[in-house]
């Protein structure tokens, strides 16, 4: 099976849940899955740009990227979370080969222009994905690992979303799975407990009605055009569970949230 997995957050600076994420990536592999990693690193990006005096600001759930910002992400994810899982991957026993949206042309994007949305600057959409050379990873037994950063028609690199870039990646790449590892239990309802299965369709009220905000409204986007794409399974895991993603075709799992349609 293809599986496409994306872990960011808080996750990727704990170097125990790293290393238990590699562990399970390794396992993944050894069964024969074809693996594809997608990562963020917004917590260790806004450290990062605090640390040179630099605000961040977000609009639904997303970086505000000015050239300085863009500059310091394509450093930070591309450059230091990427050799780090690399390394952690390595360590496991596994192959990966660290990459960006540029690299190969992997991912290419174009600027975000939502209607009536505020500019966000260097924030990019993927609009085309190189599946050929995912196929040749695979073939190698090689695990790609990608930063969220994509080089654009015009040249220019643009921060994207995480969990929209694992989006493109999994329907790109006919994936079975997608799983968003994240910091929280899962998609909470409106009286706080974490929602096992959550219906597609009731993901535009729950928008709405605000019962969720911030960094989940992307996920939860990212997560609908996934099902509309044909992505069997799509489910929201917390990183605390990463043990269970060898198990995620073959157990049931009572953990995160899984979206179905």
């Amino acid at each position: 099976m293809t599986i496409v997995v994306k872990i960011g957050g808080a996750a990727l600076d704990d170097a125990a849940v790293v290393e238990r994420f590699a562990h399970s990536i390794a396992a993944m592999v050894k069964d024969g899955h074809r693996v594809a990693v997608v990562h963020g690193g917004g917590a260790a990006l806004s450290r990062t740009l605090r640390r040179l005096g630099c605000e961040s600001h977000f609009v639904q759930g997303l970086r505000v990227t000015d050239a300085q910002t863009r500059d310091i992400a394509l450093m930070v994810l591309a450059g230091q979370l990427n050799k780090q899982l690399v390394a952690a991957m390595g360590k496991a026993g596994q192959f990966a080969l660290g990459l960006c949206g540029g690299d190969l042309g992997l991912f290419r994007a174009q600027k975000r222009c939502g209607k009536g949305e505020e500019d966000l600057g260097y924030v990019g959409e993927i609009c085309t994905v190189e599946r050929r050379w995912f196929d040749t990873l695979w073939q190698n037994g090689v695990v790609p690992v990608i930063a969220s950063i994509a080089l654009g028609m015009d040249g220019e690199y643009y921060n994207v979303n995480a969990d929209q870039m694992a989006t493109a990646c999994a329907i790109a790449c006919q994936a079975q799975a997608l799983v968003f590892l994240t910091d929280v239990p899962g998609v909470k309802g409106g009286d706080g407990a974490v929602i096992r299965w959550l219906d597609v369709r009731n993901i535009a009220a729950m928008v709405e009605n605000a019962t969720v905000s911030g960094g989940m409204l992307p996920k939860l986007e990212a997560c609908t055009r996934a099902k509309q794409h044909g992505i069997a399974r799509v489910r929201i895991l917390p990183a605390s569970s990463v043990e269970l993603l060898p198990s995620v075709f073959t157990q049931r799992i009572d953990s995160g949230t899984e979206v179905l349609q």
